[in-house]
């Protein structure tokens, strides 16, 4: 029920395009092709939001249910940023190459917004139990990768803004606060000290 409610907004944004196409009701605006690349960018970044206050919130408030949503949070980020790419290859530029190698070539930010969803694909991809059970402590390296992608995001919906960068600078503050609080944690996080498992594995067999 919950990731069907977070999907909803794609959904709705879907119906509303289709609606504007046929029916002529202008839910997205004048340019709904552009409403609908926009909004769904927003979601995406939305849901990676999301998605990385869900720690910081489980150790704070000791909800720890709230961890079984994590990686849902990240599917549905990666749903949003596919239905972005895909209004833009499909919708935007008609799946015209030459347009597509222009923008690559002409507009940095395209690289910046392709590379952060190589690296949601690629952790969507590895998000199961099988992948988790392969690649075992990698797979929780391999997941930190979200932050990248949250930041590399953040950049590309900043330069693709022409004058307005107040909604992009505001997740960028959001970032910064969990990113931040990521390496307090890291920093403040007891350790043991080196030998330790060693030396009660060994005091467990001389009790034994």
């Amino acid at each position: 029920m919950v990731i069907l409610l977070a999907l909803a907004p794609g959904a709705w944004q879907v119906f509303a395009l289709v609606s504007d196409f046929l029916w002529n009701t202008r839910y997205l605006g004048s340019d709904p092709i552009e409403s609908l690349e926009h909004g769904t960018g927003i979601w995406a970044i939305r849901f990676l939001v999301v998605t990385l206050a869900i720690t910081p919130l489980r150790r704070i408030t000791g909800a720890n249910w709230l961890q079984r949503y994590r990686r849902r949070f990240g599917l549905v980020a990666f749903t949003y940023a596919a239905l972005h790419l895909v209004t833009y290859v499909g919708l935007d530029i008609q799946l015209h190459g030459p347009t597509l190698l222009g923008d690559f070539t002409k507009r940095p930010y395209i690289i910046v917004g392709g590379t952060a969803f190589l690296i949601l694909g690629l952790l969507a991809l590895t998000s199961t139990a099988g992948w988790v059970r392969r690649l075992g402590k990698r797979w929780v390296r391999l997941h930190q990768l979200v932050h990248v992608a949250a930041v590399l995001a953040v950049v590309h919906f900043w330069m693709s803004q022409k004058a307005d960068i107040r909604e992009p600078l505001v997740f960028a503050l959001i970032f910064v606060v969990l990113l931040g609080y990521r390496a307090w944690t890291i920093r403040h996080s007891p350790s043991a000290p080196p030998g330790s498992n060693r030396s009660s594995s060994l005091n467990s067999r001389r009790s034994a």
